[in-house]
């Protein structure tokens, strides 16, 4: 797809006139919206949002809540492993709500056996002639530990401590801290092998009190060959390319439909690429090769398209490639690429400076690293990019600085500008957080939207919203649509919650979500501006691997503009008169903030 100003949003919608439904303060009844009834969790603690009349007291197991002016409460309570069960009244209402906390997994070992799932590996595991292969248990203190794999005898020796890390969402709620592992003992050893092959499952044995004890770990390990290549091909837009064999790995930069690569290991439904990152077998194709996927390179041209610099590398075969930007350089990597380039043409050009290259080296004898490319641009802030291949050739586009001078200091500021809103969640199954009246996110997140654009359009905007209603979208569908429309800014519009161990009495405040460094200073712009010009509190500014900060094609951030389960903040989230004040903060942020982009001279 190549990015033209003409028909970049095919779908403008105008200012419609929103009919704005407005929840009832409080209810005639008592009545709790979380937790669910029968709710089962692993948390240690956990909070309600309900609301009752405003007169009265509000009791949880005869102990009274602090509750907002209009009756809201959100009090968090310990939980015992087990069914805990609360009973809440008002007045003459009564409701009885049972909570289950659940174990964490166990991984204790019991008498002569090892932990049930700590045997590894869980699943067949590849790798290369050479790799360390590593083995790990949970047994007794004071066993003796060691495994049988291929002939060889490898001792596991106990570690004298073991850190546990906490789930990514503990940095919401600031307990991120890692903790060491008291209960449990864990036996760890690592070996190599140099011969393809299947290897079989690793057999542990474990003694203890002259008792021995044999167990197979449930996967299989197997050595690659190095001579009978399997290469993948990427099949799909962009092969979601990991530091790891699972999900909860990072991203790295997606990989082009066409890229070719070595199969250099494998682990449950992923395979490890030759330049180190990791993509689902279902993603590629995979063939039988007799040499590795490799390329040189030569010269390297550019021209500039209708609001955009497109820079071709013509290549013998399509390699991996990473991006990384930086305050004012982009810097693209291409790997299994050697260098053989005398020429470039790069004239003067609106976005970049100046084009530099260099080999990455590796050590002799250990193949090709690859080549990197280093923009240097004019201004800090970046305004998208797109990689694809044209039959071996990559192109990246390099989009340029859309605001037009001439209008800065008008009364339409943002001329020239196309944005996206995406009013987050939307369909009958997807509402998002729910207020203390049950009232859904995705209903507010649907009126500020709207008035955001009525804003933006006054401001000369051009705007174009994900939804048109209750539409049944997913996370993926929307990132899909901010690729194809390629406006040149995107605002996911939301209200937060918390996981069950959250405070929701005490947390509030406008938080933002960014992931490519191009979204940074928006997201940071617009929530000091929306705390200081609207005396909300602040909740921080987040780097979040999220399905709507992920697109590259335009700056794209993530904003949660409040607490939904708030009893306080709820009140204040639900006040037309405040979301068009809201609505109006936003807008002027974001004609703040572009004509701050254009403070810095080139």
């Amino acid at each position: 797809m190549k990015i033209s100003k003409v028909n970049l949003f095919p779908f403008l919608f105008t200012s419609l006139a929103i009919a704005q439904p407005i929840p009832a303060f409080a209810q005639n009844k008592l009545s709790v919206v979380y937790p669910p009834a029968e709710h089962e969790t692993t948390a240690q603690r956990i909070f309600f949002i309900g609301t009752a009349p405003a007169d009265g007291t509000v009791l949880f197991n005869d102990q009274a809540v602090e509750r907002s002016p209009a009756g809201h409460f959100a009090p968090s309570f310990p939980l015992a492993i087990g069914e805990n069960i609360f009973t809440i009244r008002h007045d003459q209402s009564e409701l009885v709500i049972k909570v289950k906390r659940l174990a964490s997994q166990s991984l204790i070992a019991t008498g002569t056996i090892f932990s049930p799932t700590s045997l590894t590996p869980q699943t067949n595991i590849a790798k290369m002639p050479g790799e360390l292969l590593c083995f790990q248990a949970i047994a007794l203190p004071d066993s003796q530990v060691s495994v049988q794999l291929a002939g060889q005898n490898i001792p596991l020796y106990s570690q004298s401590q073991v850190v546990k890390l906490p789930e990514n969402l503990a940095v919401l709620t600031g307990t991120n801290q890692p903790q060491v592992d008291s209960d449990n003992t864990y036996y760890k050893g690592c070996a190599t092998a140099n011969t393809a092959g299947n290897l079989g499952k690793p057999i542990y044995q474990f003694i203890y009190n002259g008792e021995t004890i044999s167990q197979a770990a449930p996967g299989e390990m197997i050595i690659l060959s190095p001579t009978t290549l399997e290469i993948a091909e990427v099949i799909v837009d962009q092969g979601v390319a990991r530091t790891g064999p699972t999900t909860d790995y990072s991203r790295l930069t997606p990989l082009p439909t066409g890229t070719k690569a070595v199969i250099t290991g494998r682990e449950k439904d992923f395979i490890r690429l030759d330049y180190g990152g990791w993509i689902k077998a279902a993603e590629t194709k995979i063939t039988k090769g007799v040499t590795p996927p490799r390329s040189n390179i030569r010269s390297v041209t550019s021209r500039q398209i209708p609001g955009a610099t497109e820079i071709r590398f013509p290549l013998q075969i399509p390699v991996p490639v990473t991006v990384e930007q930086g305050d004012q350089t982009l810097t693209l990597n291409l790997y299994n690429t050697v260098a053989q380039t005398d020429t470039i043409l790069f004239n003067d050009d609106p976005m970049i400076k100046r084009l530099d290259w260099q080999p990455l080296l590796v050590p002799v004898g250990e193949g090709e690293a690859g080549v990197q490319y280093k923009f240097h641009l004019k201004r800090s802030q970046q305004w998208g990019y797109q990689l694809r291949y044209e039959g071996t050739t990559l192109v990246l586009t390099i989009r340029h600085d859309p605001v037009s001078q001439d209008h800065l200091n008008s009364d339409q500021p943002l001329t020239g500008l196309n944005i996206l809103l995406d009013p987050g969640h939307g369909s009958k199954n997807d509402s998002g957080a729910k207020g203390p009246t049950g009232y859904p996110e995705k209903d507010v997140n649907w009126i500020v939207s709207n008035l955001l654009k009525d804003e933006l359009i006054k401001r000369g905007a051009k705007v174009v919203l994900t939804r048109q209603g209750d539409d049944d979208l997913l996370p993926q569908d929307r990132a899909k649509m901010i690729e194809k429309l390629a406006p040149h800014l995107s605002l996911s519009v939301h209200y937060n919650a918390l996981p069950d161990y959250g405070d929701a009495m005490k947390t509030k405040g406008v938080g933002m979500f960014w992931y490519h460094p191009q979204a940074h200073s928006l997201a940071v712009f617009l929530q000091e501006y929306l705390v200081k010009n609207l005396n909300r509190p602040a909740y921080g500014v987040f780097w979040n691997n999220l399905a709507l900060t992920r697109p590259a094609i335009a700056p794209a951030i993530l904003l949660e503009l409040g607490f939904m389960i708030n009893p306080y903040e709820f009140e204040w989230i639900v006040n037309p008169q405040e979301q068009a004040k809201l609505a109006e903060a936003l807008a002027d942020g974001l004609v703040a903030w572009v004509k701050q982009t254009q403070s810095v001279t080139p």
